[in-house]
């Protein structure tokens, strides 16, 4: 009877210090996926959040395409298009970095995981504009064309440390081929950055006989100032388009491409060194100076350009438009208002706003 009561303690025992292993192990897991949980919404440096991890399709794997493009609210709409235009026509694993300020993240986000693109991968940055004090003509003229989020371009291995290479798109572009080719863009040795020139024949094809105009680098600065002088620059050299840019990270950073940047910028404010006919292309006129005969060429039909002007609509037929493998409306006329041309192309890619905030302009049937 002793022995049997001695079996049914020790029973008890062992019944109760399993208990107190299960429930520890239960403590120790719920700990785990809270840590877990607490890292995948924390806020990176450079006030950054990154994209939730839940996706309705398999995540995409193999080397990451890191891709900078600025989001102004006003500009949103550009900003989606642009992005679901590149996901949807390539399979590589791209990673998006979006510049933007406070006032437009909430909207952003909203945008990002209520519709289709909840399932790209993205960080969102904050634009610090202390980076600009000092740097900024007062000139009121200058200011107003000063849009903080422009400047963005300039900071790509401040924003996206961790990338070899990169790629930075302006807001008002399509992408209808594979970005993961033009991310294979062969940059030369010492070259931190690829773009299109103005005098390329990227039009060549699809203009239309009479249409279009070439830029020049006298175009963007005043070759009567002394520093400019100096650089031993010809006024007559094609200038390029920085709207898209490839950029080597590790040659950026080796060759202070930012600093040398900054430093002009500086300049400009002391000595007023842009052209007097410059419109509202301030982030420009450093970036030809620090790359002249130092940039490597991006293939013309990665960046037919120019879709934003009165003109565009004569310019290239809509078989050219249609082959482009990037579309870029820089100029006055945006794709998302009433007087562009070929916005049928964008409309393709554009995504409503599922706040209603943002409304492409478009002519009735009347107009």
């Amino acid at each position: 009877m002793a022995m049997r009561r001695v079996n049914v303690v020790i029973l008890v025992l062992l019944a109760v210090a399993f208990l107190i292993i299960v429930q520890r192990n239960l403590l120790n897991l719920s700990d785990f996926l809270h840590q877990e949980n607490t890292y995948t919404g924390a806020i990176l440096p450079f006030e950054s959040e990154l994209s939730p991890d839940v996706r309705l399709e398999p995540a995409r794997k193999g080397e990451e395409i890191p891709v900078l493009i600025t989001a102004a609210e006003e500009r949103l709409g550009g900003v989606v298009a642009a992005m679901n235009s590149i996901y949807q026509n390539t399979k590589a694993n791209v990673v998006f970095t979006i510049v933007t300020l406070n006032d437009t993240v909430d909207h952003l986000k909203l945008w990002l995981s209520e519709t289709t693109l909840k399932n790209i991968k993205y960080k969102i940055i904050i634009f610090n504009r202390e980076l600009l004090v000092g740097k900024l003509s007062k000139d009121p003229q200058v200011l107003e064309a000063s849009k903080p989020l422009t400047f963005a371009r300039y900071y790509l291995p401040l924003y996206i440390p961790e990338a070899e290479k990169a790629i930075y798109l302006d807001d008002d572009i399509i992408v209808q081929g594979d970005i993961q080719e033009l991310y294979e863009t062969n940059l030369k040795p010492g070259h931190a950055a690829a773009f299109s020139e103005d005098c390329d024949s990227a039009s060549a094809k699809g203009i239309v006989r009479g249409a279009g105009t070439q830029n020049n680098y006298i175009g963007f600065l005043d070759f009567k100032k002394e520093a400019i002088k100096k650089l031993g620059m010809r006024a007559n050299t094609c200038s390029f388009n920085p709207g898209v840019i490839i950029a080597n990270l590790t040659e950026w950073k080796n060759l202070n491409i930012t600093e040398q940047l900054e430093h002009w910028m500086e300049l400009n404010t002391q000595e007023d060194l842009y052209s007097k006919t410059l419109a509202e292309s301030v982030t420009t006129p450093p970036l030809l100076i620090v790359f002249y005969k130092r940039h490597s060429a991006i293939d013309p039909m990665w960046h037919v350009r120019h879709l934003g002007t009165t003109s565009a609509g004569n310019r290239y037929s809509s078989q050219f438009v249609k082959a482009a493998k990037l579309l870029h409306w820089n100029g006055h006329y945006k794709p998302w208002g009433r007087s562009s041309s070929f916005t049928d192309v964008w409309d393709k890619w554009f995504i409503p706003d599922p706040t209603g905030k943002f409304h492409p302009v478009r002519r009735h049937p009347e107009d």
